[in-house]
């Protein structure tokens, strides 16, 4: 299997402060700091105040420009990245790329569980409010997380390249059955798309941040929900779905699916590049998620 997190291109910190001095003689740039290298975008931190995410794959362009979009359209007392500086393409780097205001915090896999069980009212309330939000003319489930019928033998073929380091219980395979027969859907919400463990910026029991947005979409609700099932204590459940509301019994077997199916990648890719921490919580979170099945 391809690995699809391989980049094209990798601004390393030097030309990062190339870049951002030449398109923004406003902002010093005296200190850049790597911050993340994810499959999307590296990021640097500017200055301590600028967040500066530079693309690594030319699929990311076209969603890129919706991500900027949407973001500026979210409600303003969301946690999210909100578009300061626009960088256009330049020999040096033939893509845009653009900055935003420092967001505190830490990945969530930094969370203790006690922290993730106070967390969970607040990422209830972000995710009703997202959920519920207008937020214009938006595609129809992108990645097709949302369509069961293929995302079910992704998620087993995800399982099944990781199946000597975790090794899925019986009800998995009866999860997977069940899922398989969910041949439609309703986008009835407007959701983040790849909204998994280091998407999500916390300070302990605080929310901080929701990065990274190239998958924004109306989809089932579901394919947002699978981060309640990962990334949360089962304990916690219960006190995040008080805030968030009710929810369609084929949104959970979704959520659950994609919980699965997001863990897995993210444990092979956590092996692949050297991330022991990123592989630990996607195995840890692959616990989480058949818990109670």
């Amino acid at each position: 299997m391809a690995r699809q997190w391989e980049a094209e291109h990798v601004v390393d910190e030097p030309l990062a402060r190339e870049l951002v001095r030449s398109a923004f003689p406003g902002l010093a740039a005296d200190t850049v700091e790597l911050a993340a290298a994810g499959w999307d975008y590296t990021i640097h931190r500017v200055d301590d105040e600028w967040a500066f995410r530079f693309p690594r794959r030319s699929v990311v362009l076209a969603p890129m420009q919706r991500e900027l979009a949407v973001l500026a359209r979210l409600p303003p007392d969301l946690p999210v990245p909100r578009p300061a500086y626009l960088g256009d393409p330049t020999d040096a780097y033939p893509w845009p790329f653009w900055g935003s205001r420092w967001l505190p915090g830490a990945e969530l896999s930094s969370a203790t569980d006690v922290e993730r069980c106070a967390l969970a009212p607040e990422l209830g309330r972000f995710l009703r409010r997202l959920h519920a939000t207008d937020a214009g003319d938006l595609p129809v489930d992108v990645v097709g997380r949302a369509d069961m019928p293929s995302r079910v033998p992704r998620t087993r073929e995800e399982l099944a390249l990781i199946a000597s380091t975790w090794e899925a219980p019986p009800a998995v395979e009866r999860l997977l059955d069940d899922a398989a027969r969910l041949d439609t859907f309703e986008a009835t919400a407007t959701c983040h798309g790849d909204l998994h463990f280091r998407q999500v910026l916390v300070d302990g029991p605080s929310l901080t941040g929701v990065i990274d947005w190239v998958d924004v979409c109306r989809s089932d609700p579901g394919i947002d929900l699978q981060i309640v099932f990962a990334s949360l204590p089962p304990e916690a459940r219960p006190a995040f779905f008080a805030e968030y509301g009710p929810v369609a019994d084929h949104s959970l077997v979704r959520a659950r699916v994609l919980a699965l199916f997001l863990a897995a990648a993210l444990a092979r890719y956590g092996r692949d590049q050297g991330l022991p921490a990123v592989e630990r919580e996607a195995l840890a979170s692959l616990d989480r998620a058949v818990a109670g099945l």
